[in-house]
């Protein structure tokens, strides 16, 4: 309405610039605040304990997920300061577990947009709906089609809470700028039937589209991104294998760009691996593993696995050997005809083989890695087989969320008598056996992207490589102390998540300049350099 003043109202619905009840008496009487707040200016320390308080009043993960969701939409640097105080206790609500719950009742729990959706039917003009955003320089886009919702499968535009929990984590846990961050959702459909029918799916209401015309989507998705952010890196997520793979393979080597399920999944398990390999005594290149599950995340880890193995001297072939995997259809074996290309190179000249636990008696890996979505596979006789053949057999059942789990902590603990070295995709409680604790750690690719980006941020890197992600593999690992090794744990507490994550990132950067990938000059103190850029949850003064 015409004579309206809405300078500080407008102030106050800014997420990144309001601080709520933070503001000082000078800033309100500047910025036309006077009167549209309660009187007595608060401390951020006080907004954190009265947030803290209202937390610890919701029943379930749910609420207090959507609950944060809001603040997040009203004030960003509380939302970032409340997630960086206690980041082990937040992590799993913002993101996994809790997000798989929220992303399948996206519909009915919608609020307030974040991020873009571009659907295929804007073909044509993805260019103009990405100029929509009003950040001119955004560095990290995290896109999903929502057709591989972590284990749940397609859940459509519903798919949107994995972009936007990625890149909260982006920024709590390694401190990359959150107004560099767009979560993004391409919609070209769904496949599941109840959404199709859900009169209150906010997604297109079709059935998705295939061929020449999703990859011309996905091509017209990659030139806009290029056209209005050069400095961009696109982390591709939750893709079906069918379309990740070629996508991956198709940009990897022409834009700045990673797939986390396939590249962060890899690399959180190498580091696990590099851990493991601490508690053991043993050499990488001596190792064999077995993979329950068969997709782009088996084959992601299986190959950055071998890359890892070449480097220790052992022939690339003879490391793909000692990484087989398993699917639906049993050992994935030169004989069988339904394989798709990623496979072929894990593929073992040997007999067919249709149950789990038989492939392990034959074939006698020192570890499984589960990525299989399907819960409780890792059954008594399949730890139980890996104990008798392995002095400390490595049990990594790494679906998510926790109901995907190829088995719990409590399982594969007691199931080995307490030998086993433990991780997974998703939390689970400390263990006791015996009056033996143990700390399961949680191989989450958290310990990965963030620190990937960060990296990426603070050099302007012009590629991802394969290269990156064993390096970062190894600092994660090196982090890892002896009491924790004795503990159980391989992977950093996450409560020190930030701290680790600057680690990993000054030594990925280290690599982006040694290999001449940055498009900024090398700093004499790359950690430094790292810890410069890094975001802090602290109020700016808005006082003239």
């Amino acid at each position: 309405m015409s004579g309206e003043t809405t300078v500080g109202y407008e102030l106050l619905r800014n997420p990144r610039l309001n601080k709520g009840t933070a503001f000082s008496d000078a800033e309100r009487r500047a910025h036309g605040l006077e009167g549209l707040l309660p009187p007595r200016p608060v401390t951020l320390e006080l907004q954190m304990a009265r947030i803290h308080a209202e937390l610890s009043n919701l029943d379930n993960d749910l609420q207090k997920y959507m609950f944060l969701s809001d603040l997040q939409a009203r004030n960003e640097t509380l939302f970032y300061a409340i997630l960086m105080s206690d980041p082990a206790t937040f992590m799993p609500i913002v993101y996994t577990p809790t997000v798989g719950e929220a992303c399948q009742k996206f519909d009915q729990i919608f609020r307030v947009p974040r991020g873009l959706y571009l659907p295929i039917s804007a073909r044509g003009r993805i260019k103009e709906l990405l100029g929509h955003w009003p950040q001119k320089d955004v560095r990290f886009i995290v896109v999903t089609d929502g057709e591989r919702i972590l284990g749940l499968g397609d859940l459509g535009v519903g798919g949107m809470g994995i972009p936007i929990g990625k890149l909260a984590l982006y920024t709590a846990c390694a401190g990359t700028p959150p107004q560099y961050c767009l979560p993004i959702t391409l919609d070209v459909g769904t496949n599941n039937p109840e959404l199709l029918e859900d009169p209150l799916y906010l997604g297109l209401n079709q059935k998705r589209v295939r061929g020449a015309d999703y990859a011309a989507f996905i091509d017209e998705f990659v030139q806009a991104v290029q056209a209005l952010y050069p400095k961009c890196c696109i982390q591709w997520e939750d893709f079906a294998n069918f379309n990740a793979v070629p996508i991956l393979e198709l940009y990897r080597d022409r834009i700045c760009t990673f797939n986390d399920d396939i590249q962060g999944t890899a690399a959180v398990a190498l580091a696990g691996i590099f851990a493991a390999l601490r508690i053991k005594k043993e050499k990488l290149a001596d190792q064999r593993f077995l993979f329950l599950g068969g997709g782009s995340a088996a084959t992601g880890i299986a190959e950055l696995i071998s890359q890892a193995m070449a480097l220790d001297g052992l022939d690339i072939k003879a490391a793909r050997a000692r990484n087989a995997l398993f699917d639906i259809n049993g050992l994935v074996d030169r004989s069988r005809n339904d394989l798709a290309d990623f496979q072929r190179p894990f593929a073992l000249d040997h007999a067919p083989i249709s149950r789990f636990v038989d492939a392990i008696k034959d074939l006698r890996p020192t570890g499984i890695i589960g990525v299989s979505t399907v819960p409780k596979l890792f059954n008594q006789a399949v730890i139980e087989t890996m104990a008798d053949i392995n002095k400390r057999p490595i049990i990594f059942p790494y679906s998510n969320p926790t109901s995907r789990s190829e088995c719990t902590a409590e399982e594969a603990y007691r199931w080995s008598q307490g030998r086993a070295i433990f991780a997974s995709g998703s939390p689970f409680p400390p263990v006791e056996i015996e009056g033996q604790s143990f700390i399961p750690g949680q191989g989450n690719n958290v310990y990965i992207f963030p620190a990937m980006g960060m990296a990426v941020f603070a050099t302007e890197a012009k590629r991802v490589t394969e290269e990156m992600f064993i390096v970062a593999a190894k600092a994660v690992a090196e982090q890892v102390t002896e009491k924790n090794l004795a503990d159980g744990l391989i992977y950093p507490p996450q409560s020190k998540i930030l701290e680790a994550s600057l680690h990993v990132a000054a030594r990925v950067a280290e690599y982006i300049f040694d290999h001449d990938l940055a498009r900024v000059p090398r700093p004499a103190d790359i950690p430094g350099h790292i810890l410069s850029r890094a975001y802090r949850p602290i109020y700016a003064s808005f006082a003239s």
